[in-house]
């Protein structure tokens, strides 16, 4: 079993910055892919950004290209999230994923990822 711990999360005024950060407690594990979601109240989890540990190839979903940049840290098995720009409509609570295969595009889909972690809160004001 391996276990996401999130942080980073926090409130923030439209235009602001956060970070997050997702270390993987098992050292061992060597993910294929790691990504992020979010999940607004009444909205289904989305895909944020995804990267392939192994080769450094990144995804992103429309909404957030230009402002969110997904990065690691192979040495921390840690991988971050840096999130600019920030308007109230990220407001979410948002999860890191690992995953066994790299999917390209695909893995920013959740059926892509075989643990999670369990979330941080992400609030922006406007």
């Amino acid at each position: 079993q391996v276990q996401l711990v999130e942080s980073g999360g926090g409130s923030v005024q439209a235009g602001g910055s956060l970070r997050l950060s997702c270390a993987a407690s098992r050292y061992t594990y060597r993910p294929n892919a790691m990504g992020w979601f979010r999940q607004a109240p009444g909205k289904e989890r989305e895909g944020v950004a995804a990267i392939w540990p192994g080769g450094g190839s990144t995804y992103y979903a429309d909404f957030v290209k230009g402002r969110f940049t997904i990065s690691q840290d192979s040495a921390k098995n840690t991988v971050y999230l840096e999130m600019n720009s920030l308007k109230p409509e990220d407001t979410a609570i948002y999860y890191c994923a690992a995953g066994s295969l790299w999917r390209g595009p695909g893995s920013l889909s959740r059926s892509a990822y075989n643990y999670w972690g369990q979330g941080t809160q992400v609030t922006v004001s406007s």
